[in-house]
């Protein structure tokens, strides 16, 4: 039986992972995620979320729809999805007919997660214009694909994109198309990504941050969950989520002493680029530093109870009904992150239930 004490708190659970280098063969890398997926699956955690990110120790699985379409063959329950897909860094078009394929390779299991792409050093290497512009390419990359989803016949006339009379043999398994995702730190995104119901997740930022970002959001969902029109009405009860690093071990001291150089090798890994480039901002640095992260809750390290306590708090913080763990970072070993998110999923997430 569980040890942690009931919650009273109804929560869902996801994986989320950037498929991080490390000295092992990229296949070995990929194959422990499989078994990771594997285990979630069987273990009632709700998606298996990955990122896309380029040229980066941080990430060696940058074509998300390749790896989760593993993840589909391998799986049956788990929801699985991109959050998200860098859409500036797609010809949408092709990455419509990828995603409608995805969804039917797991029969209608996938989350449409999708993104304009934080990193400048990524998006220069891929010859795309500043922050501003690929906005504005991602809400037209979005704009075509939802077109796709709901006519026979792609005609599209943007400022970056343009289509006309191409016939569209595929459409996704899920009608009309898969619930939509959108991650965000910036709170100026966030009507509209209440507006049109999406759901959402911050990541690895301070909880008091965001209950200002998820008070506006419900509020103004609860303005707009009747319009028909919404681009995600599809989905009744949106998730609002938070992604969080995990370890899990028997003891505080043991879990804390492990993160503890795992958390050090993940800091290079997420900050390479700018560390490269010479470029210094202000939420790598606060990342920089582990004890920091340890009290600020958004590293959550401990026991099976301390863990759960701390999620407790992050609920109470900011309104989550949803909690994304990255279980695999840094240098952990396959063997320490399976332990730990087997007493994740047999200790904590009962006590929240």
């Amino acid at each position: 039986m569980p040890s942690v004490k009931p919650t009273g708190i109804h929560l869902d659970f996801g994986i989320f992972d950037s498929v991080e280098w490390s000295e092992e063969r990229a296949a070995d890398i990929y194959e422990n995620r499989l078994e990771l997926a594997e285990f979630a699956d069987r273990n009632d955690f709700y998606a298996f979320h990955l990122v896309e990110h380029h040229t980066t120790p941080l990430c060696i699985a940058p074509s998300p729809g390749i790896f989760l379409s593993a993840i589909a063959q391998r799986t049956s329950r788990i929801r699985i999805g991109p959050l998200g897909f860098l859409l500036p860094f797609h010809n949408p078009l092709r990455l419509y007919h990828e995603i409608c394929m995805l969804d039917h390779l797991c029969q209608g299991r996938l989350e449409l997660g999708f993104a304009r792409g934080v990193v400048p050093m990524e998006a220069e290497r891929f010859g795309l214009p500043g922050e501003e512009e690929r906005r504005d390419m991602m809400r037209e990359a979005l704009e075509v694909l939802l077109y796709g989803f709901n006519n026979e016949t792609l005609d599209f006339e943007g400022k970056y994109y343009n289509y006309s009379g191409i016939k569209l043999w595929l459409k996704p398994y899920q009608d009309p198309y898969p619930p939509l995702w959108y991650p965000t730190a910036n709170i100026e995104m966030i009507p509209w990504v209440a507006e049109a119901g999406m759901n959402t997740c911050g990541i690895i930022e301070p909880s008091r941050e965001y209950k200002e970002h998820y008070d506006l959001y419900k509020r103004i969902w609860a303005e707009n969950k009747d319009n028909p029109g919404r681009i995600n009405g599809h989905v009744a009860e949106p998730k609002i989520g938070m992604a969080r690093p995990v370890y899990v071990a028997d003891t505080d001291d043991e879990a804390l002493n492990r993160a503890r150089q795992a958390h050090k090798v993940w800091r290079s890994h997420i900050g390479f680029l700018f560390d490269q480039a010479g470029i210094t901002i202000e939420p790598l640095e606060r990342l920089s530093d582990f004890d920091e992260q340890i009290s600020e809750e958004t590293f959550i390290v401990g026991s099976p109870q301390t863990v759960a306590d701390k999620i407790v708090r992050t609920v109470e913080d900011c309104g989550i009904n949803y909690f994304n763990g990255l279980f695999t970072f840094g240098d952990f070993t396959h063997q320490e992150v399976m332990r730990s998110v087997e007493l994740f999923a047999n200790e904590v997430m009962p006590a929240f239930r």
